[in-house]
């Protein structure tokens, strides 16, 4: 079987868990069926990409709406790529109407995952303004028109049949998101810490993740002002979507900076070989998230042997124990997210316990290989 994936992300241009899931999953379904990874950006040294390709030159310039018609042409000339394939899987909206008009084109089968709903995040209207909309049409127009729709948590598959109505339940399958637990693993490497600024005798809390509305980073960043002044505050977090929110989370972490000590942020893309020592290092990650239809980042921490925080939304309820591998609060609740984190940093054996139960639960229940073979069952029902 002749499989095409395509994907805006691949290594090494990953920017979020959508790229992160296209490059496990593809390595692991190399070995059960013919996969060819088409992706956008520059050519890649891997022998599982067939190609990869630019927007059009006509389409150069910052005017916002411009953002959505590039991934456009781009899906132009995937879906005229990829003749071959007997089924082709497209990744969020940038590449789903790639899929969509491949199946048209070619009479093949289109499965796509959804890894977030247009619906679902208003505030991109404030990156892409009329573009969108257009983003918006690109997501509804192949969603409803898939043979095969992968929802990476049961919560985003409520979502997906709430926002889209006219999909039909059967056609809606959920395979939770995987990890690799031998990348992502318990790691001390203190001269990291040191590099990066980070205290080894001081209990840490750490974040990881893009500065966007939907990861929450100013709600952390105003419970941290209630944090236990003992902890330090780790922030591995970039890339603000707009220059509003880029400025309202530099004004935030200034005003922490001024009333604690031990406030790091870091703004660089940190390789996984800091990451992971950071994570391991922390005594709790938090997951602020007001959007989160899985929450891969929390299996990262909790492969890294960690306890986590996180909002009780999406999925990630499907990721986290309550009380067992952490502790859910609701989204934006400054007081609760505080009360939780201070919890686990003044109980650290509890902080531990829960560490070591969420490394044996990602080991158990998330590897890439599981989650390959149930994609690979799925394309088979539908050839």
């Amino acid at each position: 079987m002749r499989v095409a994936l395509l994907s805006k992300e691949y290594p090494p241009e990953v920017y979020g868990g959508a790229g992160v899931h296209v490059a496990g999953l593809s390595a692991e379904l190399a070995k059960l069926v013919d996969v060819a990874v088409h992706a956008f950006g520059a050519p890649r040294d891997d022998a599982l990409v067939a190609a990869t390709y630019q927007p059009w030159d006509a389409l150069a310039g910052d005017a916002p709406g411009l953002g959505a018609l590039r991934p456009i042409s781009v899906d132009l000339a995937m879906a005229a790529a990829v003749g071959d394939a007997d089924v082709v899987h497209s990744h969020t909206w940038y590449a789903n109407l790639g899929g969509h008009l491949a199946k048209l084109l070619h009479g093949v089968p289109h499965v796509m995952t959804s890894h977030s709903l247009e619906p679902q995040r208003p505030w991109k209207a404030e990156q892409l303004a009329g573009g969108y909309a257009v983003s918006s049409w690109c997501e509804r127009v192949s969603i409803e028109a898939a043979d095969a729709v992968v929802a990476v948590s049961a919560g985003m598959r409520d979502d997906i049949l709430a926002c889209y109505p006219a999909v039909d339940a059967d056609r809606v399958h959920v395979i939770h998101n995987g990890i690799d637990p031998s990348l992502w693993r318990p790691e001390a490497a203190p001269n990291v810490l040191a590099l990066r600024g980070i205290d080894p005798e001081r209990p840490t809390v750490a974040f990881v993740g893009r500065i966007t509305r939907q990861k929450g980073v100013p709600d952390l960043l105003r419970a941290a002002a209630s944090f236990d002044p003992a902890a330090q505050l780790v922030v591995l977090a970039g890339r603000p979507d707009t220059p509003e929110i880029g400025r309202e989370v530099r004004e935030l972490v200034a005003g922490l900076q001024a009333e604690r000590t031990g406030v790091v942020w870091i703004e660089d893309m940190l390789p996984l070989e800091q990451v992971r020592p950071i994570l391991s290092h922390a005594t709790v990650f938090v997951c602020p998230s007001v959007y989160e239809p899985f929450g891969l980042v929390n299996l990262e921490a909790m492969a890294c042997g960690t306890a986590v925080v996180a909002t009780r939304v999406g999925g990630i309820p499907e990721i986290v124990v309550e009380e067992e591998t952490g502790l859910l609060v609701a989204p934006a609740d400054a007081s609760g997210m505080a009360a939780a984190v201070n919890r686990l940093v003044g109980d650290p054996d509890l902080a531990a316990r829960m560490g070591a139960a969420g490394r044996a639960r990602v080991e158990q229940h998330f590897t890439w290989a599981s989650v390959a073979q149930r994609t690979a069952d799925l394309y088979r029902s539908l050839t």
